[in-house]
């Protein structure tokens, strides 16, 4: 492989793993959320909401951090973050509130503040159509950058994609590796038996469920601040689904819904490059591909045609493949549970 197309190849690795970043904390967190048993329906409203709400504070807060001598663009952006990440928990609070108080449905909440979130981002936000503000910073890490292939693609991004894949493995740590993370799960496959230990459940959920419905809120502000860098009517519209059917992909484990963003991410790629390779092809073809993409593998995952080819494969390699291919989720999610 010739040097040019080493550096494009690196090129297109850095592409895909800054693309992934925003979804993959998407993921992260609405698995967070479902591993405490309640499920989040609205992902899509919530991004939507939170990247109108992150550019729209961070534009307007800018000039004045700028007033009283504050340059930069990196409070701003932190700023914004931050509005984004309160809206994503409130939403996600209030699913846990309306199915825990009220014995609400948590699908049909979450699916009707889809829709509100999606109408009043594009209504609110009509005024910052196509303007320019605050963005994430470019932040590569010395002689890590440098290092063939590799290096561009997890060393030379911004700290926003630095945290994201940072988070990715702390969640797995935090999830498998802590006493808490173990309490946390136990609420999820089995609340009564979580209450019975002495946990407090309600406690438990609520704030996992903030944390979760944050990270989705943040990650909408990802992409208006960082990947695509303004806000337009319906931006991002429909990640918000893409990220919980790889919640799904990934078998509610967090490095395996880390994966599943990162092969999102080069589908994304893959189309961007056909794109400009035929460039007579409609886009609008290409960029079907990551939704028959994300459709085959729901379909595939956990089907029967696939658990006849783990049994026919060699014996010792069985086991940690049934372990791998596991999709089951956690017993107790969406089950209503309230502490008597």
């Amino acid at each position: 492989m010739s040097e040019t197309q080493l550096a494009r190849l690196a090129a297109n690795l850095a592409t895909l793993v800054a693309l992934s970043a925003p979804l993959m904390l998407a993921v992260l967190g609405e698995t967070i959320t479902e591993r405490v048993g309640v499920i989040n329906l609205s992902l899509a409203g919530t991004m939507m909401m939170g990247a109108m709400a992150g550019f729209v504070v961070a534009y307007n807060v800018s000039p004045w951090l700028e007033g009283i001598g504050i340059a930069g663009d990196t409070l701003p952006v932190l700023i914004g973050c931050l509005a984004a990440g309160l809206i994503g928990a409130a939403a996600a609070l209030l699913i846990a509130w309306g199915s825990a108080r009220l014995g609400q449905d948590q699908v049909a909440i979450g699916f009707v503040l889809t829709l509100l979130f999606a109408d009043m981002a594009n209504f609110l936000g009509q005024s910052y159509t196509h303007l320019t503000g605050p963005t994430i910073a470019h932040l590569p890490i010395p002689v890590l950058k440098d290092i063939p292939l590799i290096g561009p693609a997890l060393f030379g991004q911004d700290l926003m994609v630095y945290l994201v894949l940072l988070g990715a493995v702390f969640v797995w740590w935090w999830m498998y590796r802590t006493q808490a993370g173990l309490q946390m799960r136990g609420v999820g496959e089995n609340p009564e038996s979580a209450f019975a230990r002495g946990v407090n459940v309600s406690r438990v959920r609520y704030l996992y469920t903030a944390i979760g419905g944050a990270m989705v809120g943040i990650s909408g502000a990802c992409y208006t601040l960082d990947i695509q860098r303004g806000w337009i009517d319906n931006r991002i519209s429909g990640v918000g689904w893409i990220a919980l059917a790889i919640v799904i992909f990934g078998g509610w484990h967090p490095l395996r819904g880390a994966f599943g963003a990162l092969l999102y991410g080069a589908t994304q790629t893959i189309a961007n490059l056909l794109q400009q390779r035929f460039p007579e092809v409609p886009v609008v073809l290409f960029n079907s591909f990551q939704w028959l993409l994300m459709l085959s593998v729901l379909l595939l995952v956990g089907s029967a045609e696939l658990k006849r080819l783990v049994d026919i494969a060699p014996k010792p390699l069985q086991r940690p493949l049934r372990r791998a291919l596991r999709v089951a989720p956690p017993l107790g999610l969406g089950k209503v549970f309230v502490e008597e």
